[in-house]
């Protein structure tokens, strides 16, 4: 046993992440709909993903960090599509980290101040990388911005505006994407496992003339990281999609850290006025057009994609059918856990059993994991914080709730003092277990199929031109007083690289000139 080296003023900063993480996981449980499965077992899979996160996050992202700087990767994602966006780093990373902490310390398996090294540093890294990540807007999460989730540049956010194709109810664009967006979200659904961690949302983004902008990201959509796709996903061609779409009369009051959304009045499809498809990855210079040059050709893109993930999604069912109940399990747990999987591709440094094999530390627990107390425990986590470590003073009064509870246990300021713990849970990768197929090496990429040791050296070597030490510092705030420079023009010209309405023009447009310049 040895003492934590932490500070004082560490531990201050990490019970502060927690307490504001906490407070809004209560307000997200009490809030939003119950993830329900007849198929899978969603809260026991929820659980065991809990806790690998807790074992292994501190060890992988070490591991990470010695190859690139959380503020670094930041950067390097900011034109792309990845996990790395609202859901998965704004509430997933350090609350699924939080919540196997918490489940081990209401078992008696840690006390508190045990693992404290660890935990002030995920919170760190986390708090570095959203930092850089949401720059332009300078919060932490959603929750800090009112549940707004507004990450993108002027520059970008000028594309997917200026290149919208539009669409009214009832015209062929707005029934190929209403059709479209249907079998997407249900293959996404599918692939994370009967959950929502493999799509999400972000804005709303003001497009003037009464009409709001709502950005869709889905993720590991063809062969890839996720085994159970191997063989399966052979058809579907991009491996994540961005769907940019413009909604009249609709405003978007919450977009929150579940990448959830809710608007006044309430949303309906035929509300939809705009529509825009994108690929991207770890790979690609910003954001590619799909089937974009004009409205028919996006018409028939997202047609035929419709028939692709039909098609893709019953053979999927059919694979998942012959899985038994511990490979349903693995799927669910590495689904959450990986979900910041991400991190490692952008280093250029990822392993497919970092991410895709149960830790025997939390393997240990999956007998416990029956249906019922899945569903116990993780209720109790998130709602009636109905476990020890949860009750306080009787004179605190929670935020939503006014009750004496706290969601997270907090460390002592007199853990940097104490012998009696362990600090970590180590420098090194345990051994995993997993019941499902050895993962096939394969990814498809913006640049083909590759295998992971050539995923992994392109990702080394490829530095995005945005990201080059003449662009990378160029935030919104520089372009506000440097809009008439060459280097502004620059600037924008490298976003405007792939857009038919942009192309060329720079950095002076406004918002009217955009929708001057947009097809009505």
């Amino acid at each position: 046993m040895t003492r934590p080296n932490l500070s004082y003023s560490q531990i201050l900063e990490t019970n502060n992440i927690m307490r504001a993480a906490g407070e809004e996981t209560y307000f997200l449980g009490v809030t939003r709909t119950v993830q329900e499965s007849k198929f899978f077992p969603v809260s026991a899979y929820v659980m065991l993903g809990y806790l690998n996160a807790f074992y292994r996050y501190p060890t992988l992202l070490r591991k990470i960090e010695k190859h690139m700087a959380p503020e670094d990767i930041a950067d390097r994602i900011r034109n792309c599509t990845t996990k790395l966006e609202s859901m998965g780093i704004n509430w997933c990373m350090i609350n699924f980290y939080l919540l196997g902490r918490e489940m081990l310390i209401n078992m008696g398996v840690i006390r508190p101040h045990d693992a404290a090294e660890d935990l002030a540093y995920v919170l760190n890294f986390w708090r570095r990388f959203q930092l850089a990540r949401r720059r332009e807007d300078g919060h932490l999460t959603c929750k800090e911005a009112g549940h707004r989730s507004q990450i993108l540049t002027e520059r970008r956010t000028q594309v997917y505006h200026a290149d919208m194709h539009p669409c009214v109810a009832g015209d062929e664009l707005h029934t190929a994407t209403d059709q479209f967006l249907a079998a997407l979200s249900q293959y996404a659904v599918l692939v994370a496992c009967e959950s929502r961690v493999c799509m999400t949302n972000h804005g709303p983004y003001n497009l003037g003339e009464g009409r709001e902008m709502l950005v869709r990201d889905f993720f590991d959509l063809a062969e890839g990281d996720m085994p159970w796709l191997d063989g399966i996903a052979t058809d579907v061609p991009y491996s994540r999609l961005t769907v940019t779409t413009a909604v009249k009369d609709t405003h978007f009051y919450i977009v929150d850290d579940w990448g959830s959304f809710e608007s006044k009045p309430e949303y309906k499809a035929e509300n939809l006025c705009g529509v825009g498809l994108y690929t991207s990855d770890e790979l690609s210079e910003t954001q590619i057009p799909v089937g974009m040059g004009s409205k028919e050709e996006l018409t028939k893109t997202l047609q035929h994609l419709t028939e692709v993930f039909k098609e893709t999604t019953a053979k999927l069912w059919k694979r998942l059918a012959g899985y038994h109940r511990e490979q349903l399990m693995d799927a669910g747990a590495l689904t959450y856990y990986n979900i910041i999987k991400d991190f490692a591709h952008v280093a250029g440094c990822y392993e497919a059993d970092d991410w895709n094999k149960i830790d025997e530390r939390a393997d240990r627990f999956r007998p416990l994991l029956n249906d019922e107390y899945g569903n116990q425990i993780l209720g109790a986590l998130f709602v009636p914080l109905s476990c020890p470590s949860h009750q306080v003073s009787p004179y605190v009064m929670m935020q939503h709730s006014n009750l004496p509870k706290r969601t997270y246990s907090p460390l002592s300021a007199t853990v940097s003092s104490d012998d009696d713990c362990v600090p970590t849970v180590g420098d090194r990768i345990r051994p995993g277990v997993t019941y499902l197929p050895e993962k096939v090496d394969k990814y498809r990429t913006t640049q083909g199929d590759l295998t992971l040791n050539e995923l992994n050296a392109r990702c080394r070597e490829f530095v995005p031109t945005l990201c080059t030490d003449r662009y990378r510092y160029l935030d919104d705030t520089w372009v506000k007083y440097h809009y008439e420079s060459p280097l502004a023009d620059e600037l924008y010209k490298l976003e405007q690289q792939n857009s038919r309405k942009l192309k060329g023009k720079g950095a002076r447009l406004t918002r009217d000139d955009i929708n001057a310049l947009a097809d009505k």
